[in-house]
């Protein structure tokens, strides 16, 4: 199933900015691809100076490459530094703020390792960029992926409380710990530390797009519990509200990035692009895993999606095969049996 989420969808995200597909060799034979670095072949995407690349890079499979481990160092300074910024001289918020810095429980931080092997990247890229110092430069990619951090944590404070979850990276939620106000109150406070943060780095554009990017997590979250019947079975529109909720932040962040680097306005859109395509195929990747996952592995319930009457692209694809799933998505999963009828029909797509 795994294999039909991804060749289905590609071409749909791919359909959302002007992009083109090569072959491996073709990108081999491109002089620019001779001088990338090779810190984002992990993430299986490239672009050139005119196009965005999708790359099947030759891997060898006993020395795969951790992207991780690429920035170790600078991912374990990031922690420490968040850890600092979060705190609070109200002792109950600052305990409600830090609750997903600490040790332990401070997740993947996807976004930041993305932020930083873009800046290491795009400086291999273009060295001769019209750019601040390097130190400087440096200060502000790292102060800009600790931004984005604090405003996904803040995001996941206030999904939730609206998802009433009572789980979250496999320990209990802060909502179910302290309660819907004080969870909501430490998200808004992550969000003021995090504008803060960015009036720091006096750039106006990039003010612009963070703030855009707190705009759409709004927008779509409206659009997911706001959906009617119709768009509820939409591709289109799953996609759409997918970009506000996950990807517009990663990839509004790579803007700022290559904008930060000093990079002309054709490589910050690649760098969007890149970012776009990549937070999209983060959630779908998500989403597949809500129903093949465990409540282990995810840190959360197995098919919340489901539960909370959401229809992801599991369901959407498995929809063109078993029209009897869209009288299920209609009643957004509701009546008994729902869910494991649901379930079961994804389970049997052979698309």
């Amino acid at each position: 199933m795994a294999a039909t989420v991804w060749r289905r969808a590609l071409p749909r995200i791919l359909s959302l900015s002007s992009t083109i597909t090569a072959t491996p060799a073709a990108i081999q034979s491109h002089p620019w691809a001779a001088d990338c670095p090779r810190k984002l072949l992990p993430l299986a995407a490239r672009w050139d100076s005119r196009r965005f690349v999708q790359l099947e890079p030759k891997i060898d499979v006993d020395n795969k490459v951790d992207p991780f481990g690429l920035v170790a160092e600078e991912m374990a300074q990031l922690g420490r530094r968040l850890r600092d910024m979060v705190a609070a001289e109200v002792p109950k918020l600052a305990s409600a703020a830090e609750y997903f810095f600490k040790l332990g429980v401070e997740g993947k931080r996807f976004r930041p390792m993305v932020l930083l092997l873009m800046s290491s990247s795009l400086t291999m890229v273009l060295p001769s960029a019209a750019a601040a110092t390097s130190d400087e430069k440096n200060w502000r990619h790292h102060k800009l992926a600790e931004i984005t951090e604090m405003i996904h944590v803040a995001s996941l404070l206030h999904d939730d409380v609206l998802d009433h979850a009572d789980t979250r990276r496999g320990i209990a939620s802060l909502n179910f710990i302290m309660g819907n106000k004080l969870a909501v109150l430490a998200g808004d406070f992550l969000l003021a530390r995090a504008a803060f943060s960015l009036s720091t780095l006096q750039n106006d554009e990039v003010v612009g797009l963070m703030s855009k990017v707190l705009e759409h997590l709004v927008a779509g979250e409206v659009m997911q519990w706001t959906v009617d019947a119709e768009k509820s079975s939409s591709m289109d529109y799953y996609l759409q509200k997918t970009f506000y909720k996950t990807a517009s932040l990663i990839a509004n962040s790579c803007k700022c990035i290559a904008i930060l680097a000093g990079h002309p306005k054709e490589v910050a859109a690649l760098a969007f692009d890149y970012g776009r395509h990549l937070g999209l195929a983060y959630q779908l990747v998500d989403d597949l895993l809500d129903f093949t996952g465990t409540k282990a592995s995810l840190g959360k319930p197995a098919l919340s999606d489901l539960r909370e009457g959401i229809a992801t692209a599991p369901v959407l694809y498995a929809l063109e095969e078993h029209p009897a799933l869209q009288e299920l998505i209609d009643r957004k999963f509701k009546d008994p049996g729902d869910v494991d009828s649901a379930l079961k029909m994804v389970l049997a797509s052979k698309r």
